[in-house]
């Protein structure tokens, strides 16, 4: 028989708002509602939750907040069923890991066990526009920066290299995963200035593992494709590693 559960472990009880949000959003899967779709008014939300009009509008603000709702006003205005963006969920996301002190390992440990196995599946499945969008995206930065923020810039355009693979994903939680990684890489080498000093070695290496990648995936050749992402995602992290170490050495000098 399992151990009790100690109040100190127990999950904050929600409040009442956030209870009627929670079966709302029940109701809504129940019923089968589509992003678009009108919810009932506030009378009719209060006798079929059987709550005050206050917890009512609080619970339906809480839904706005959290992007499941989009409430208009005007002729034909009300609150509607809203299809959170891929944009606003990595968003709120991020925001639980604002604080959590991320480190280029904890990110590139699950961008090596995912990213390899997708470039495999995608293998020899992409349109040639597809294909021609990565390409291009390579010849931004075909050649050595000049500048540290031609350094920035392209740091940021080889990781949109990523997040366009991942936006073809068969299976959407894998292609969501990969890109909020991609996301949360981007900014943690912007505001922690990973950037710096200019890595020549990183910019080349990357830069050709990603032709070759592009060669594979066009070829249809799905362990080619999963060697070379696993070896491009082994060096850029070990590449990244080293900034990682640079930085804090500034950090250390600097304060």
């Amino acid at each position: 028989m399992p151990p009790a559960t100690t109040p100190s472990k127990r999950e904050p009880r929600l409040s009442r708002p956030a209870q009627v949000a929670e079966a709302i959003k029940t109701w809504v899967v129940e019923e089968g509602l589509r992003a678009g779709d009108r919810l009932p008014g506030e009378t009719e939300l209060i006798r079929r939750f059987g709550m005050a009009k206050g917890t009512i509008r609080e619970a339906m603000r809480i839904l706005e907040a959290q992007g499941l709702i989009k409430t208009r006003t005007g002729p034909g205005g009300g609150s509607f069923v809203h299809e959170v963006s891929r944009a606003r969920a990595k968003a709120l996301l991020g925001n639980y890991f604002y604080f959590k002190n991320l480190t280029i390992g904890d990110i590139y440990k699950l961008r090596l066990a995912l990213e390899p196995e997708l470039a495999a599946d995608l293998a020899g499945r992409l349109s040639e526009e597809v294909l021609a969008q990565l390409e291009a995206n390579i010849l931004s930065y075909e050649r050595p920066s000049e500048t540290l923020e031609e350094e920035r810039e392209q740091h940021v355009a080889s990781l949109r290299f990523h997040a366009i693979l991942a936006e073809q994903a068969e299976n959407p939680l894998l292609g969501f995963v990969i890109d909020f990684m991609v996301t949360l890489l981007t900014d943690v080498t912007v505001y922690r200035e990973l950037y710096a000093p200019p890595n020549h070695e990183l910019w080349q290496r990357g830069r050709d593992y990603q032709h070759r990648l592009v060669m594979a995936l066009r070829e249809g050749d799905g362990g080619a494709a999963r060697a070379i992402m696993k070896a491009h995602m082994e060096t850029a992290w070990a590449l990244m590693r080293g900034q990682e170490t640079q930085m804090m050495r500034r950090f250390m000098t600097e304060g």
